[in-house]
């Protein structure tokens, strides 16, 4: 393998300049990552539409265009990865950029929650579909030393954007309106992405830090064979962390959009609640290193099965004595693990399948993802309908992280050799 290159990033040797893609691939996740600020906008996105305009919406109306976002979002990963190794990160960022604000824009002028669906939700997210690979995909590459921690770093900015646009899209609503604020924020992503993406590169081929070897197989953790994308289908590793996936991400993305209303649900007062989403963010996005490091240090079949744990006995506890301290303590793991799997699946990835495919690969994986976007709001938003209340979500959130800590323990281990004719 190719070592000591005298390959420079940002005019830095490549060993310390591989430090700002991460920066900048937080960055630029910081962008798409606004989706998880939806709980903000889910009251004046209602009351636009039901007292400027007299239409008639429910709590599932307005939490769809969440949900047909992040579902696109996952349909794009996988056929965006082939254009990643093609095109190249820079251009693909700057297309899933410019797709993005457009999304953003576009909604200012719908004049229905279709609209919104169409819009906002297939627009922009197709563009982040587009453009949420590439940074992973870079990290890795340029990080076989430590690819849990540079992809957990990396995707922190998409779970930390909750922290910063929740309480900058509060301002602005208040201040400009809630379609006034999406023109804002569209106008805004496309400049930012744009800029972020032109240092973003792959390193040479064959390159490798000073002095790592890469390490000796060990169960569970060190990738023992590369696969392509067909050859990742057929094996049994594949499907149990799909399905650990899915899990993770129903329980994560079902807190994300329904975080604010549970809030006000249980005595929060509004302002409270909008800060609490911003907390909740910090966790979210902290929860991608920390995961990302504990999968490097404790295997991703361990790690996935201390996120099950977590999320089931908050759920209990949200189930049985639901009060403010508990709503705060829950919806703070509940979005950690969210951003954990969202470290977990990459870096599992990588060390069950290797690299040499990765963009493919985690593509069809991040499907999971897509599949949890849409089952988790929407069983939020049905129990919300049929009971008056979100809380009756729990007991299935626990129930399904039993499922998922089985399906860890039992199946999510490295894969044998795919046989090479």
């Amino acid at each position: 393998m190719m070592e000591g290159s005298p390959e420079t990033i940002a005019g830095m040797d490549a060993e310390q300049g591989r430090w700002v893609l991460v920066i900048i691939g937080m960055l630029i996740n910081l962008c798409l990552g606004t989706i998880y600020s939806w709980s903000v906008f889910v009251a004046p996105l209602t009351t636009y539409f039901t007292k400027d305009l007299g239409q008639a919406v429910t709590a599932g109306d307005v939490l769809l265009p969440f949900s047909v976002f992040l579902a696109f979002f996952a349909i794009t990963m996988p056929f965006a990865g082939k254009f990643i190794e093609k095109y190249g990160p820079r251009n693909v960022t700057i297309v899933g950029g410019i797709l993005t604000g457009l999304g953003w824009l576009l909604a200012s002028f719908a004049t229905s929650v279709p609209m919104l669906y169409v819009l906002y939700g297939i627009i922009g997210g197709i563009g982040v579909g587009i453009a949420y690979g590439v940074p992973v995909a870079v990290s890795a590459r340029w990080f076989p030393d430590r690819r849990g921690l540079a992809v957990g770093l990396t995707l922190l900015g998409f779970g930390f954007s909750a922290f910063f646009t929740a309480n900058i899209a509060t301002y602005l609503i208040g201040a400009y309106g809630v379609m006034t604020t999406f023109r804002i924020f569209g106008i805004a992503f496309v400049i930012l992405t744009i800029l972020l993406a032109l240092p973003l590169k792959f390193p040479p081929a064959g390159w490798k830090p000073a002095g790592w070897t890469p390490p000796a197989p060990v169960a569970g953790q060190a990738v023992t064979c590369e696969f392509r994308r067909g050859e990742m289908l057929k094996t049994t590793s594949f499907y149990a962390l799909w399905a650990c996936y899915f899990i993770g991400c129903l329980a994560g993305l079902m807190a994300v959009g329904i975080a604010k209303p549970v809030g006000s649900d249980i005595g929060i007062e509004a302002g409270l609640a909008t800060v609490l989403v911003g907390v909740f963010a910090i966790f979210n996005g902290f929860g991608r290193p920390v995961f990302g490091s504990l999968t490097d240090k404790l295997t991703p079949r361990n790690t996935a099965m201390v996120s099950f744990v977590l999320i089931a006995i908050v759920s209990v506890l949200m189930w049985q004595v639901p009060s403010v301290p508990v709503y705060i303590l829950a919806f703070v793991v509940l979005w950690g693990c969210l951003g954990g799997w969202l470290a977990i699946a990459p870096t599992a990835t990588g060390c069950y399948f290797g690299t040499d495919d990765y963009p493919r690969c985690y593509g069809v994986l991040f499907l999971a993802y897509g599949a949890g976007a849409i089952a988790g709001p929407q069983l939020a938003g049905f129990i919300k309908t049929s009971t008056g209340s979100y809380l009756g979500v729990f007991p299935y959130i626990m129930i399904l992280a039993a499922i998922g800590f089985v399906i860890a323990f039992a199946l999510l281990k490295p894969p044998q050799a795919p046989v090479k004719t």
